[in-house]
């Protein structure tokens, strides 16, 4: 097994202290800023910002809680994925457990070991691998507790067609050939295009794959990146985003010419020493989010074209994974933490800090509670951790009155000094 690119992955239980669950106010001096992250240290900074009286404790407490853990202690937690009632765990053990009402409901074995990524499309759920392949999964139609694999991307028959001609060999490493629709190393996120029916993996071998979901077909292999591709994110419209271990975020367009998809680069946003973890898109496509080993999430906002609007810091040690869900963003950290931050246009202000895991969290889920009302927005988060454990939080979308006040309050300061909170920086 290949150790990550990004973060050292071994960790036992002994190596972290144990400490009370709890949903903490954060420092109200935090916010977002609009400073290089390779100039800037993540932690030690002090922020251009006034404070502002946000420190109503007791109302945080309540908005934002820790309502469940899922316990299994078979391995570390790599991968999360949510549909309607159901929750899909993947690890370093050979299970896929499937949870309900914060209750097992069922698991499926995969041989492969390792589960990177989870994806879920309609009928269908897809699992990435260390080993570099895909492999498809659907429910028995009369028994939803069983899974039953259904096929491996790429095909078997695809790979034997191919195998006979020279032509569909290319150079993954030095005096190291592989047929061009094979990953050759692991896959370390997976992502759909709902509209077009397409699958996207990326994989630490540098490449973007395009798969046809309906007859499991690859249609194209794009060499993106001079590193590791951790986070591939296909949004709306055609537009593709990759952010890689060599620190830099790309901006891809498809265009389909001839029955033949193409993807072209069109921007790069950002170039960092410090490597790219986890990217994540809000759910309008108009900004985008990225985590990076230095601690930082960078963001940009989504006019004409994407522009840099600035750096949330609340961080001490890498950033593992990245989510967002109406106007709340997520982070999760090496340093066993999870940021939420809440965005008032392109202002973003962290309003917690959900402790409880003893591990790194290394991935997010995020859905909407079923109990939510139009008045009252409330979101579930499954966090992932390297403590072998699933938390589960209660989340409130709305900003409470006070938090409102103390926001106007904020904005009219910071328009009476130099920090201008609404600047945007040209793409990098």
């Amino acid at each position: 097994m290949h150790s990550d690119p990004n973060f050292p992955s071994s960790a036992n239980d002994e190596e972290y202290p144990t400490r009370n669950s709890s949903s903490l106010i954060s420092d109200p001096t935090r916010s977002s800023d609009q400073c290089s992250p390779i100039t800037m240290s993540p932690w030690h900074q002090s922020l251009p910002f006034n404070k502002f009286p946000y420190s109503n404790s007791e109302e945080t407490f309540s908005q934002h809680r820790l309502i469940g853990s899922l316990l299994r202690r078979e391995g570390h937690i790599y991968s999360l994925a949510a549909t309607r009632d159901l929750l899909y765990t993947g690890s370093d053990s050979k299970n896929i457990r499937v949870w309900k009402n914060m209750k097992e409901f069922s698991a499926f074995k995969s041989n492969s070991g390792l589960v990177k990524a989870i994806i879920i499309s309609g009928e269908k759920i897809f699992t990435g691998h260390q080993d570099g392949k895909i492999r498809v999964w659907k429910t028995h139609p009369k028994n939803p507790g069983i899974h039953k694999r259904v096929g491996v991307l790429p095909t078997f028959m695809d790979i034997f067609k191919s195998s006979i001609r020279p032509g569909n060999y290319v150079e993954v490493k030095r005096n190291r050939t592989s047929l061009w629709f094979k990953h050759c190393d692991a896959i370390s996120t997976l992502s759909i295009d709902e509209e077009r029916g397409l699958l996207y993996s990326g994989s630490w071998d540098r490449t973007f794959k395009v798969w046809r979901i309906e007859n499991s077909k690859c249609l194209e292999s794009v060499r993106a990146h001079d590193d590791a591709v951790n986070s591939v994110v296909a949004a709306a419209g055609g537009t593709v985003f990759t952010g890689s271990a060599d620190g830099i975020v790309k901006v891809w367009r498809r265009e389909i010419q001839d029955n033949m998809t193409q993807h072209t680069l069109v921007h790069t946003l950002l170039k960092q020493e410090s490597a790219v973890t986890a990217l994540a898109i809000n759910g309008s496509g108009s900004v985008l989010y990225s985590g990076s080993s230095d601690g930082l999430v960078n963001f940009w906002a989504r006019e004409e074209e994407f522009s840099h609007g600035g750096v949330l810091k609340g961080h001490r040690l890498a950033i593992l994974c990245v989510a967002a869900a109406g106007s709340l963003v997520f982070s999760g950290s090496a340093d066993n933490t999870i940021c939420m931050w809440r965005r008032e246009g392109m202002v973003h202000t962290r309003v917690s800090v959900l402790t409880g895991h003893v591990g790194p969290v290394k991935c997010l889920a995020v859905e909407e509670d079923q109990e939510s009302t139009a008045g009252d927005t409330r979101w579930v988060v499954y966090s992932g951790s390297l403590d072998k454990s699933v938390k589960v939080w209660s989340v409130c979308d709305q900003a409470s009155d006070s938090h409102r006040m103390a926001l106007t309050q904020q904005e009219h300061s910071s328009s009476d000094g130099d920090a201008s909170w609404g600047s945007k920086y040209p793409l990098a």
